[in-house]
Parts: C-alpha cells; sequence; structure tokens
C-alpha cells in the first residue's frame, strides 16, 4: 500500500483503502466493513490483528502510529478518523 501524503483525501478514499488493507492483511470481505463496524466483535481481530493494521496504517499514511493514537480505535470509523488526525498533523 503507497503512502498518501495529501490531506485532501476524503473519508470514502480512506475507508476505501482501508478495506482493501482489511481484505488483503485478514481475508474479510470489504461488503463487512462499514464505519460501524467494529474491529473485534464483528471483524474478529485480536490484539495481535490490531497491532497489524496499525501498521498498515503506518504504511498508508507513511507516518509513524504512536501506541495512543491507536488506543481508543474500536471500529473502521475510527481508524478512518485515526488517518485523518495523521494526514492533518
Amino acid at each position: 500500500m503507497n503512502a498518501i501524503m495529501e490531506t485532501g483525501i476524503s473519508d470514502e478514499d480512506i475507508l476505501l483503502r482501508l478495506k482493501d488493507v482489511l481484505e488483503e492483511t485478514f481475508e474479510i470481505d470489504p461488503a463487512r466493513v462499514t464505519p460501524d463496524t467494529h474491529l473485534f466483535t464483528d471483524l474478529e481481530l485480536d490484539s495481535i490483528d490490531a497491532v497489524d493494521l496499525a501498521i498498515q496504517v503506518q504504511d498508508m499514511t507513511g507516518m509513524r502510529i504512536k501506541p495512543e493514537d491507536f488506543k481508543n480505535v474500536r471500529t473502521v470509523g475510527d481508524v478512518v478518523a485515526t488517518v485523518r488526525a495523521l494526514l492533518t498533523r
């Protein structure tokens, strides 16, 4: 996944990239992924998967993620918001 350095990217574009990441990394059907989808209960990711997802987001944004950036992430929408916050720093 190439880094997205542009701040003008829409939340929908971020969501589409996340769907690709979730499909490629965790074999999750993109149709199951919405902003309200819970990472742990709906997609059955575990703590190790969360670390892998954080690394994918790091690669996606080209920015280092601090643990506190990902600490409260529970839904796909939270991941989108985290990517948005990283891009607007």
